[in-house]
């Protein structure tokens, strides 16, 4: 028989990387406890104890923190989206500022102090894409560190047209009998529903199958087109493999148009369903006029973009230096951000498709020597190779955007045995009540 965990009365001294609170247990183990705030003490049931760390949840707050708030979800026990809505506003903020300061120290042995934290002017309804996974009957996001589907009706971070689209893929699949995706035997057809929004209110769905074709296609468009008056195309996305993969390697247009239209920073920008484009656009504007005031820019440089996307980045650096060139994978990425480069009048911008190590190294090989490099790159950060490549072209400065402090730390060391040091660091809060957060560094080559 298992041994029954102990219940303990712990003060909360700090956060973890996902919010939860950290206590010391009676021997100074460490023990992360969801739902704590710090500087509480909360009468914490242990649910798991390993060798070097333990993990808990409040039963009871004894001396509750003033920052400790009722949160206002029914599904934020279940659903694994938010993390901090137990938590004042303020307080998310500070934890988040220092978890990134706490991670360039720690991982990064960076002493550069994150001064400052652009929190959100909107907590709610600010995300401009989802993606919902559909299992069985469930149509909603997964529970916290599982593949469990939580059922979710609405959202408050997501905006309500997604909220009707879903509604009416619900009783698609009820009325025709359409499988859900099962991902233990990968059988069943629906997989993700994806609705993009932009500010104009207008939205564009996309509907991820196991499969070429879906059934009764034509009333699935019907439906959705019902259901929301500001649709402005359905898309199929085909995605047979086997995995956790959400996006699809083809798409098919079945009513109305295969992309939206948005404004960011004063450009226009064409978003078709595969493009990387930040959630938050209000946020998004703040964090890049934050990497570009990082920049020092005078109107003489050349910049050298890795991570392009379709370009939002690169297009901002067009308006204030000499030239710049956008490097990105995708292969419809690099055709938008073309595109978005000749919609906003823009001729100083030049793309290569191809992966980021590769395109740096090619471009140091033939004696590039860009004042500034600008990096944005998925979670994982840069490859090492990436770093190096970066190095030999040897920019004055280099500004890197990040949505994981941890990589960024990491990548920050290897800057900094190559001579670059951070001389700047803030962060921006473009995903309020999570746990997620992203920053910009600033790092320049020593003389």
């Amino acid at each position: 028989m298992a041994k029954k965990l102990p219940t303990l009365s712990l003060t909360i001294q700090g956060y973890g990387t996902n919010g939860e609170g950290v206590a010391r247990l009676p021997d100074g183990m460490a023990c992360f406890v969801a739902g704590a705030l710090r500087g509480e003490t909360c009468l914490v049931k242990l649910d798991k104890v390993g060798k070097s760390a333990a993990w808990g949840h409040v039963v009871k707050a004894e001396e509750p923190s003033p920052a400790r708030l009722e949160p206002d979800c029914s599904y934020y026990v279940n659903c694994g989206g938010c993390a901090t809505r137990h938590m004042s506003y303020a307080e998310e903020l500070e934890f988040k500022r220092q978890k990134v300061e706490d991670c360039l120290r720690r991982i990064g042995a960076c002493e550069a102090p994150v001064s400052v934290i652009c929190g959100a002017d909107n907590t709610e309804r600010y995300r401009n894409k989802v993606q919902f996974p559909i299992s069985g009957d469930a149509i909603g996001f997964y529970a916290a560190r599982t593949h469990t589907v939580t059922d979710v009706e609405d959202c408050l971070l997501q905006p309500l047209p997604a909220a009707r689209l879903r509604q009416a893929v619900k009783e698609f699949m009820s009325t025709y009998q359409i499988p859900a995706y099962d991902e233990k035997n990968g059988r069943g057809l629906l997989r993700h529903l994806y609705v993009r929004t932009n500010r104009r209110g207008e939205s564009l769905c996309c509907i991820l199958v196991n499969g070429k074709a879906l059934p009764h296609e034509p009333e699935l468009a019907e439906a959705l087109r019902s259901a929301e008056p500001g649709l402005r195309g359905v898309v199929l996305g085909i995605n047979e493999k086997k995995s956790n993969v959400i996006l699809g390697d083809s798409y098919r247009t079945l009513w109305g148009e295969d992309h939206l239209m948005d404004e960011m920073c004063g450009l226009t920008f064409k978003l078709s369903v595969p493009s990387f484009y930040q959630v938050n656009t209000p946020q998004a504007e703040k964090l890049y006029d934050l990497a570009l005031d990082f920049a020092q820019l005078d109107g003489s440089e050349t910049a050298v973009d890795l991570y392009c996307g379709i370009g939002t980045i690169t297009l901002c650096l067009a308006r204030r230096v000499k030239t710049v060139i956008g490097a990105e994978i995708v292969p419809e990425a690099i055709e938008d951000a073309k595109a978005n480069a000749a919609r906003n009048d823009l001729h100083n911008v030049e793309f290569f498709c191809g992966d980021a190590a590769d395109v740096a190294a090619k471009l140091a090989s033939e004696g590039l020597r860009p004042d500034l490099i600008t990096v944005d790159p998925p979670r994982k950060g840069l490859a090492e190779d990436v770093v190096h490549s970066i190095g030999s072209m040897g920019p004055s400065r280099v500004v890197y955007v990040s949505c994981d402090p941890a990589t960024l730390a990491r990548d920050v060391k290897r800057f900094a045995a190559l001579g670059y040091t951070v001389q700047k660091a803030a962060a921006v809060d473009l995903f309020p009540r999570t746990a997620h957060v992203e920053s910009v560094v600033l790092l320049e080559k020593s003389e």
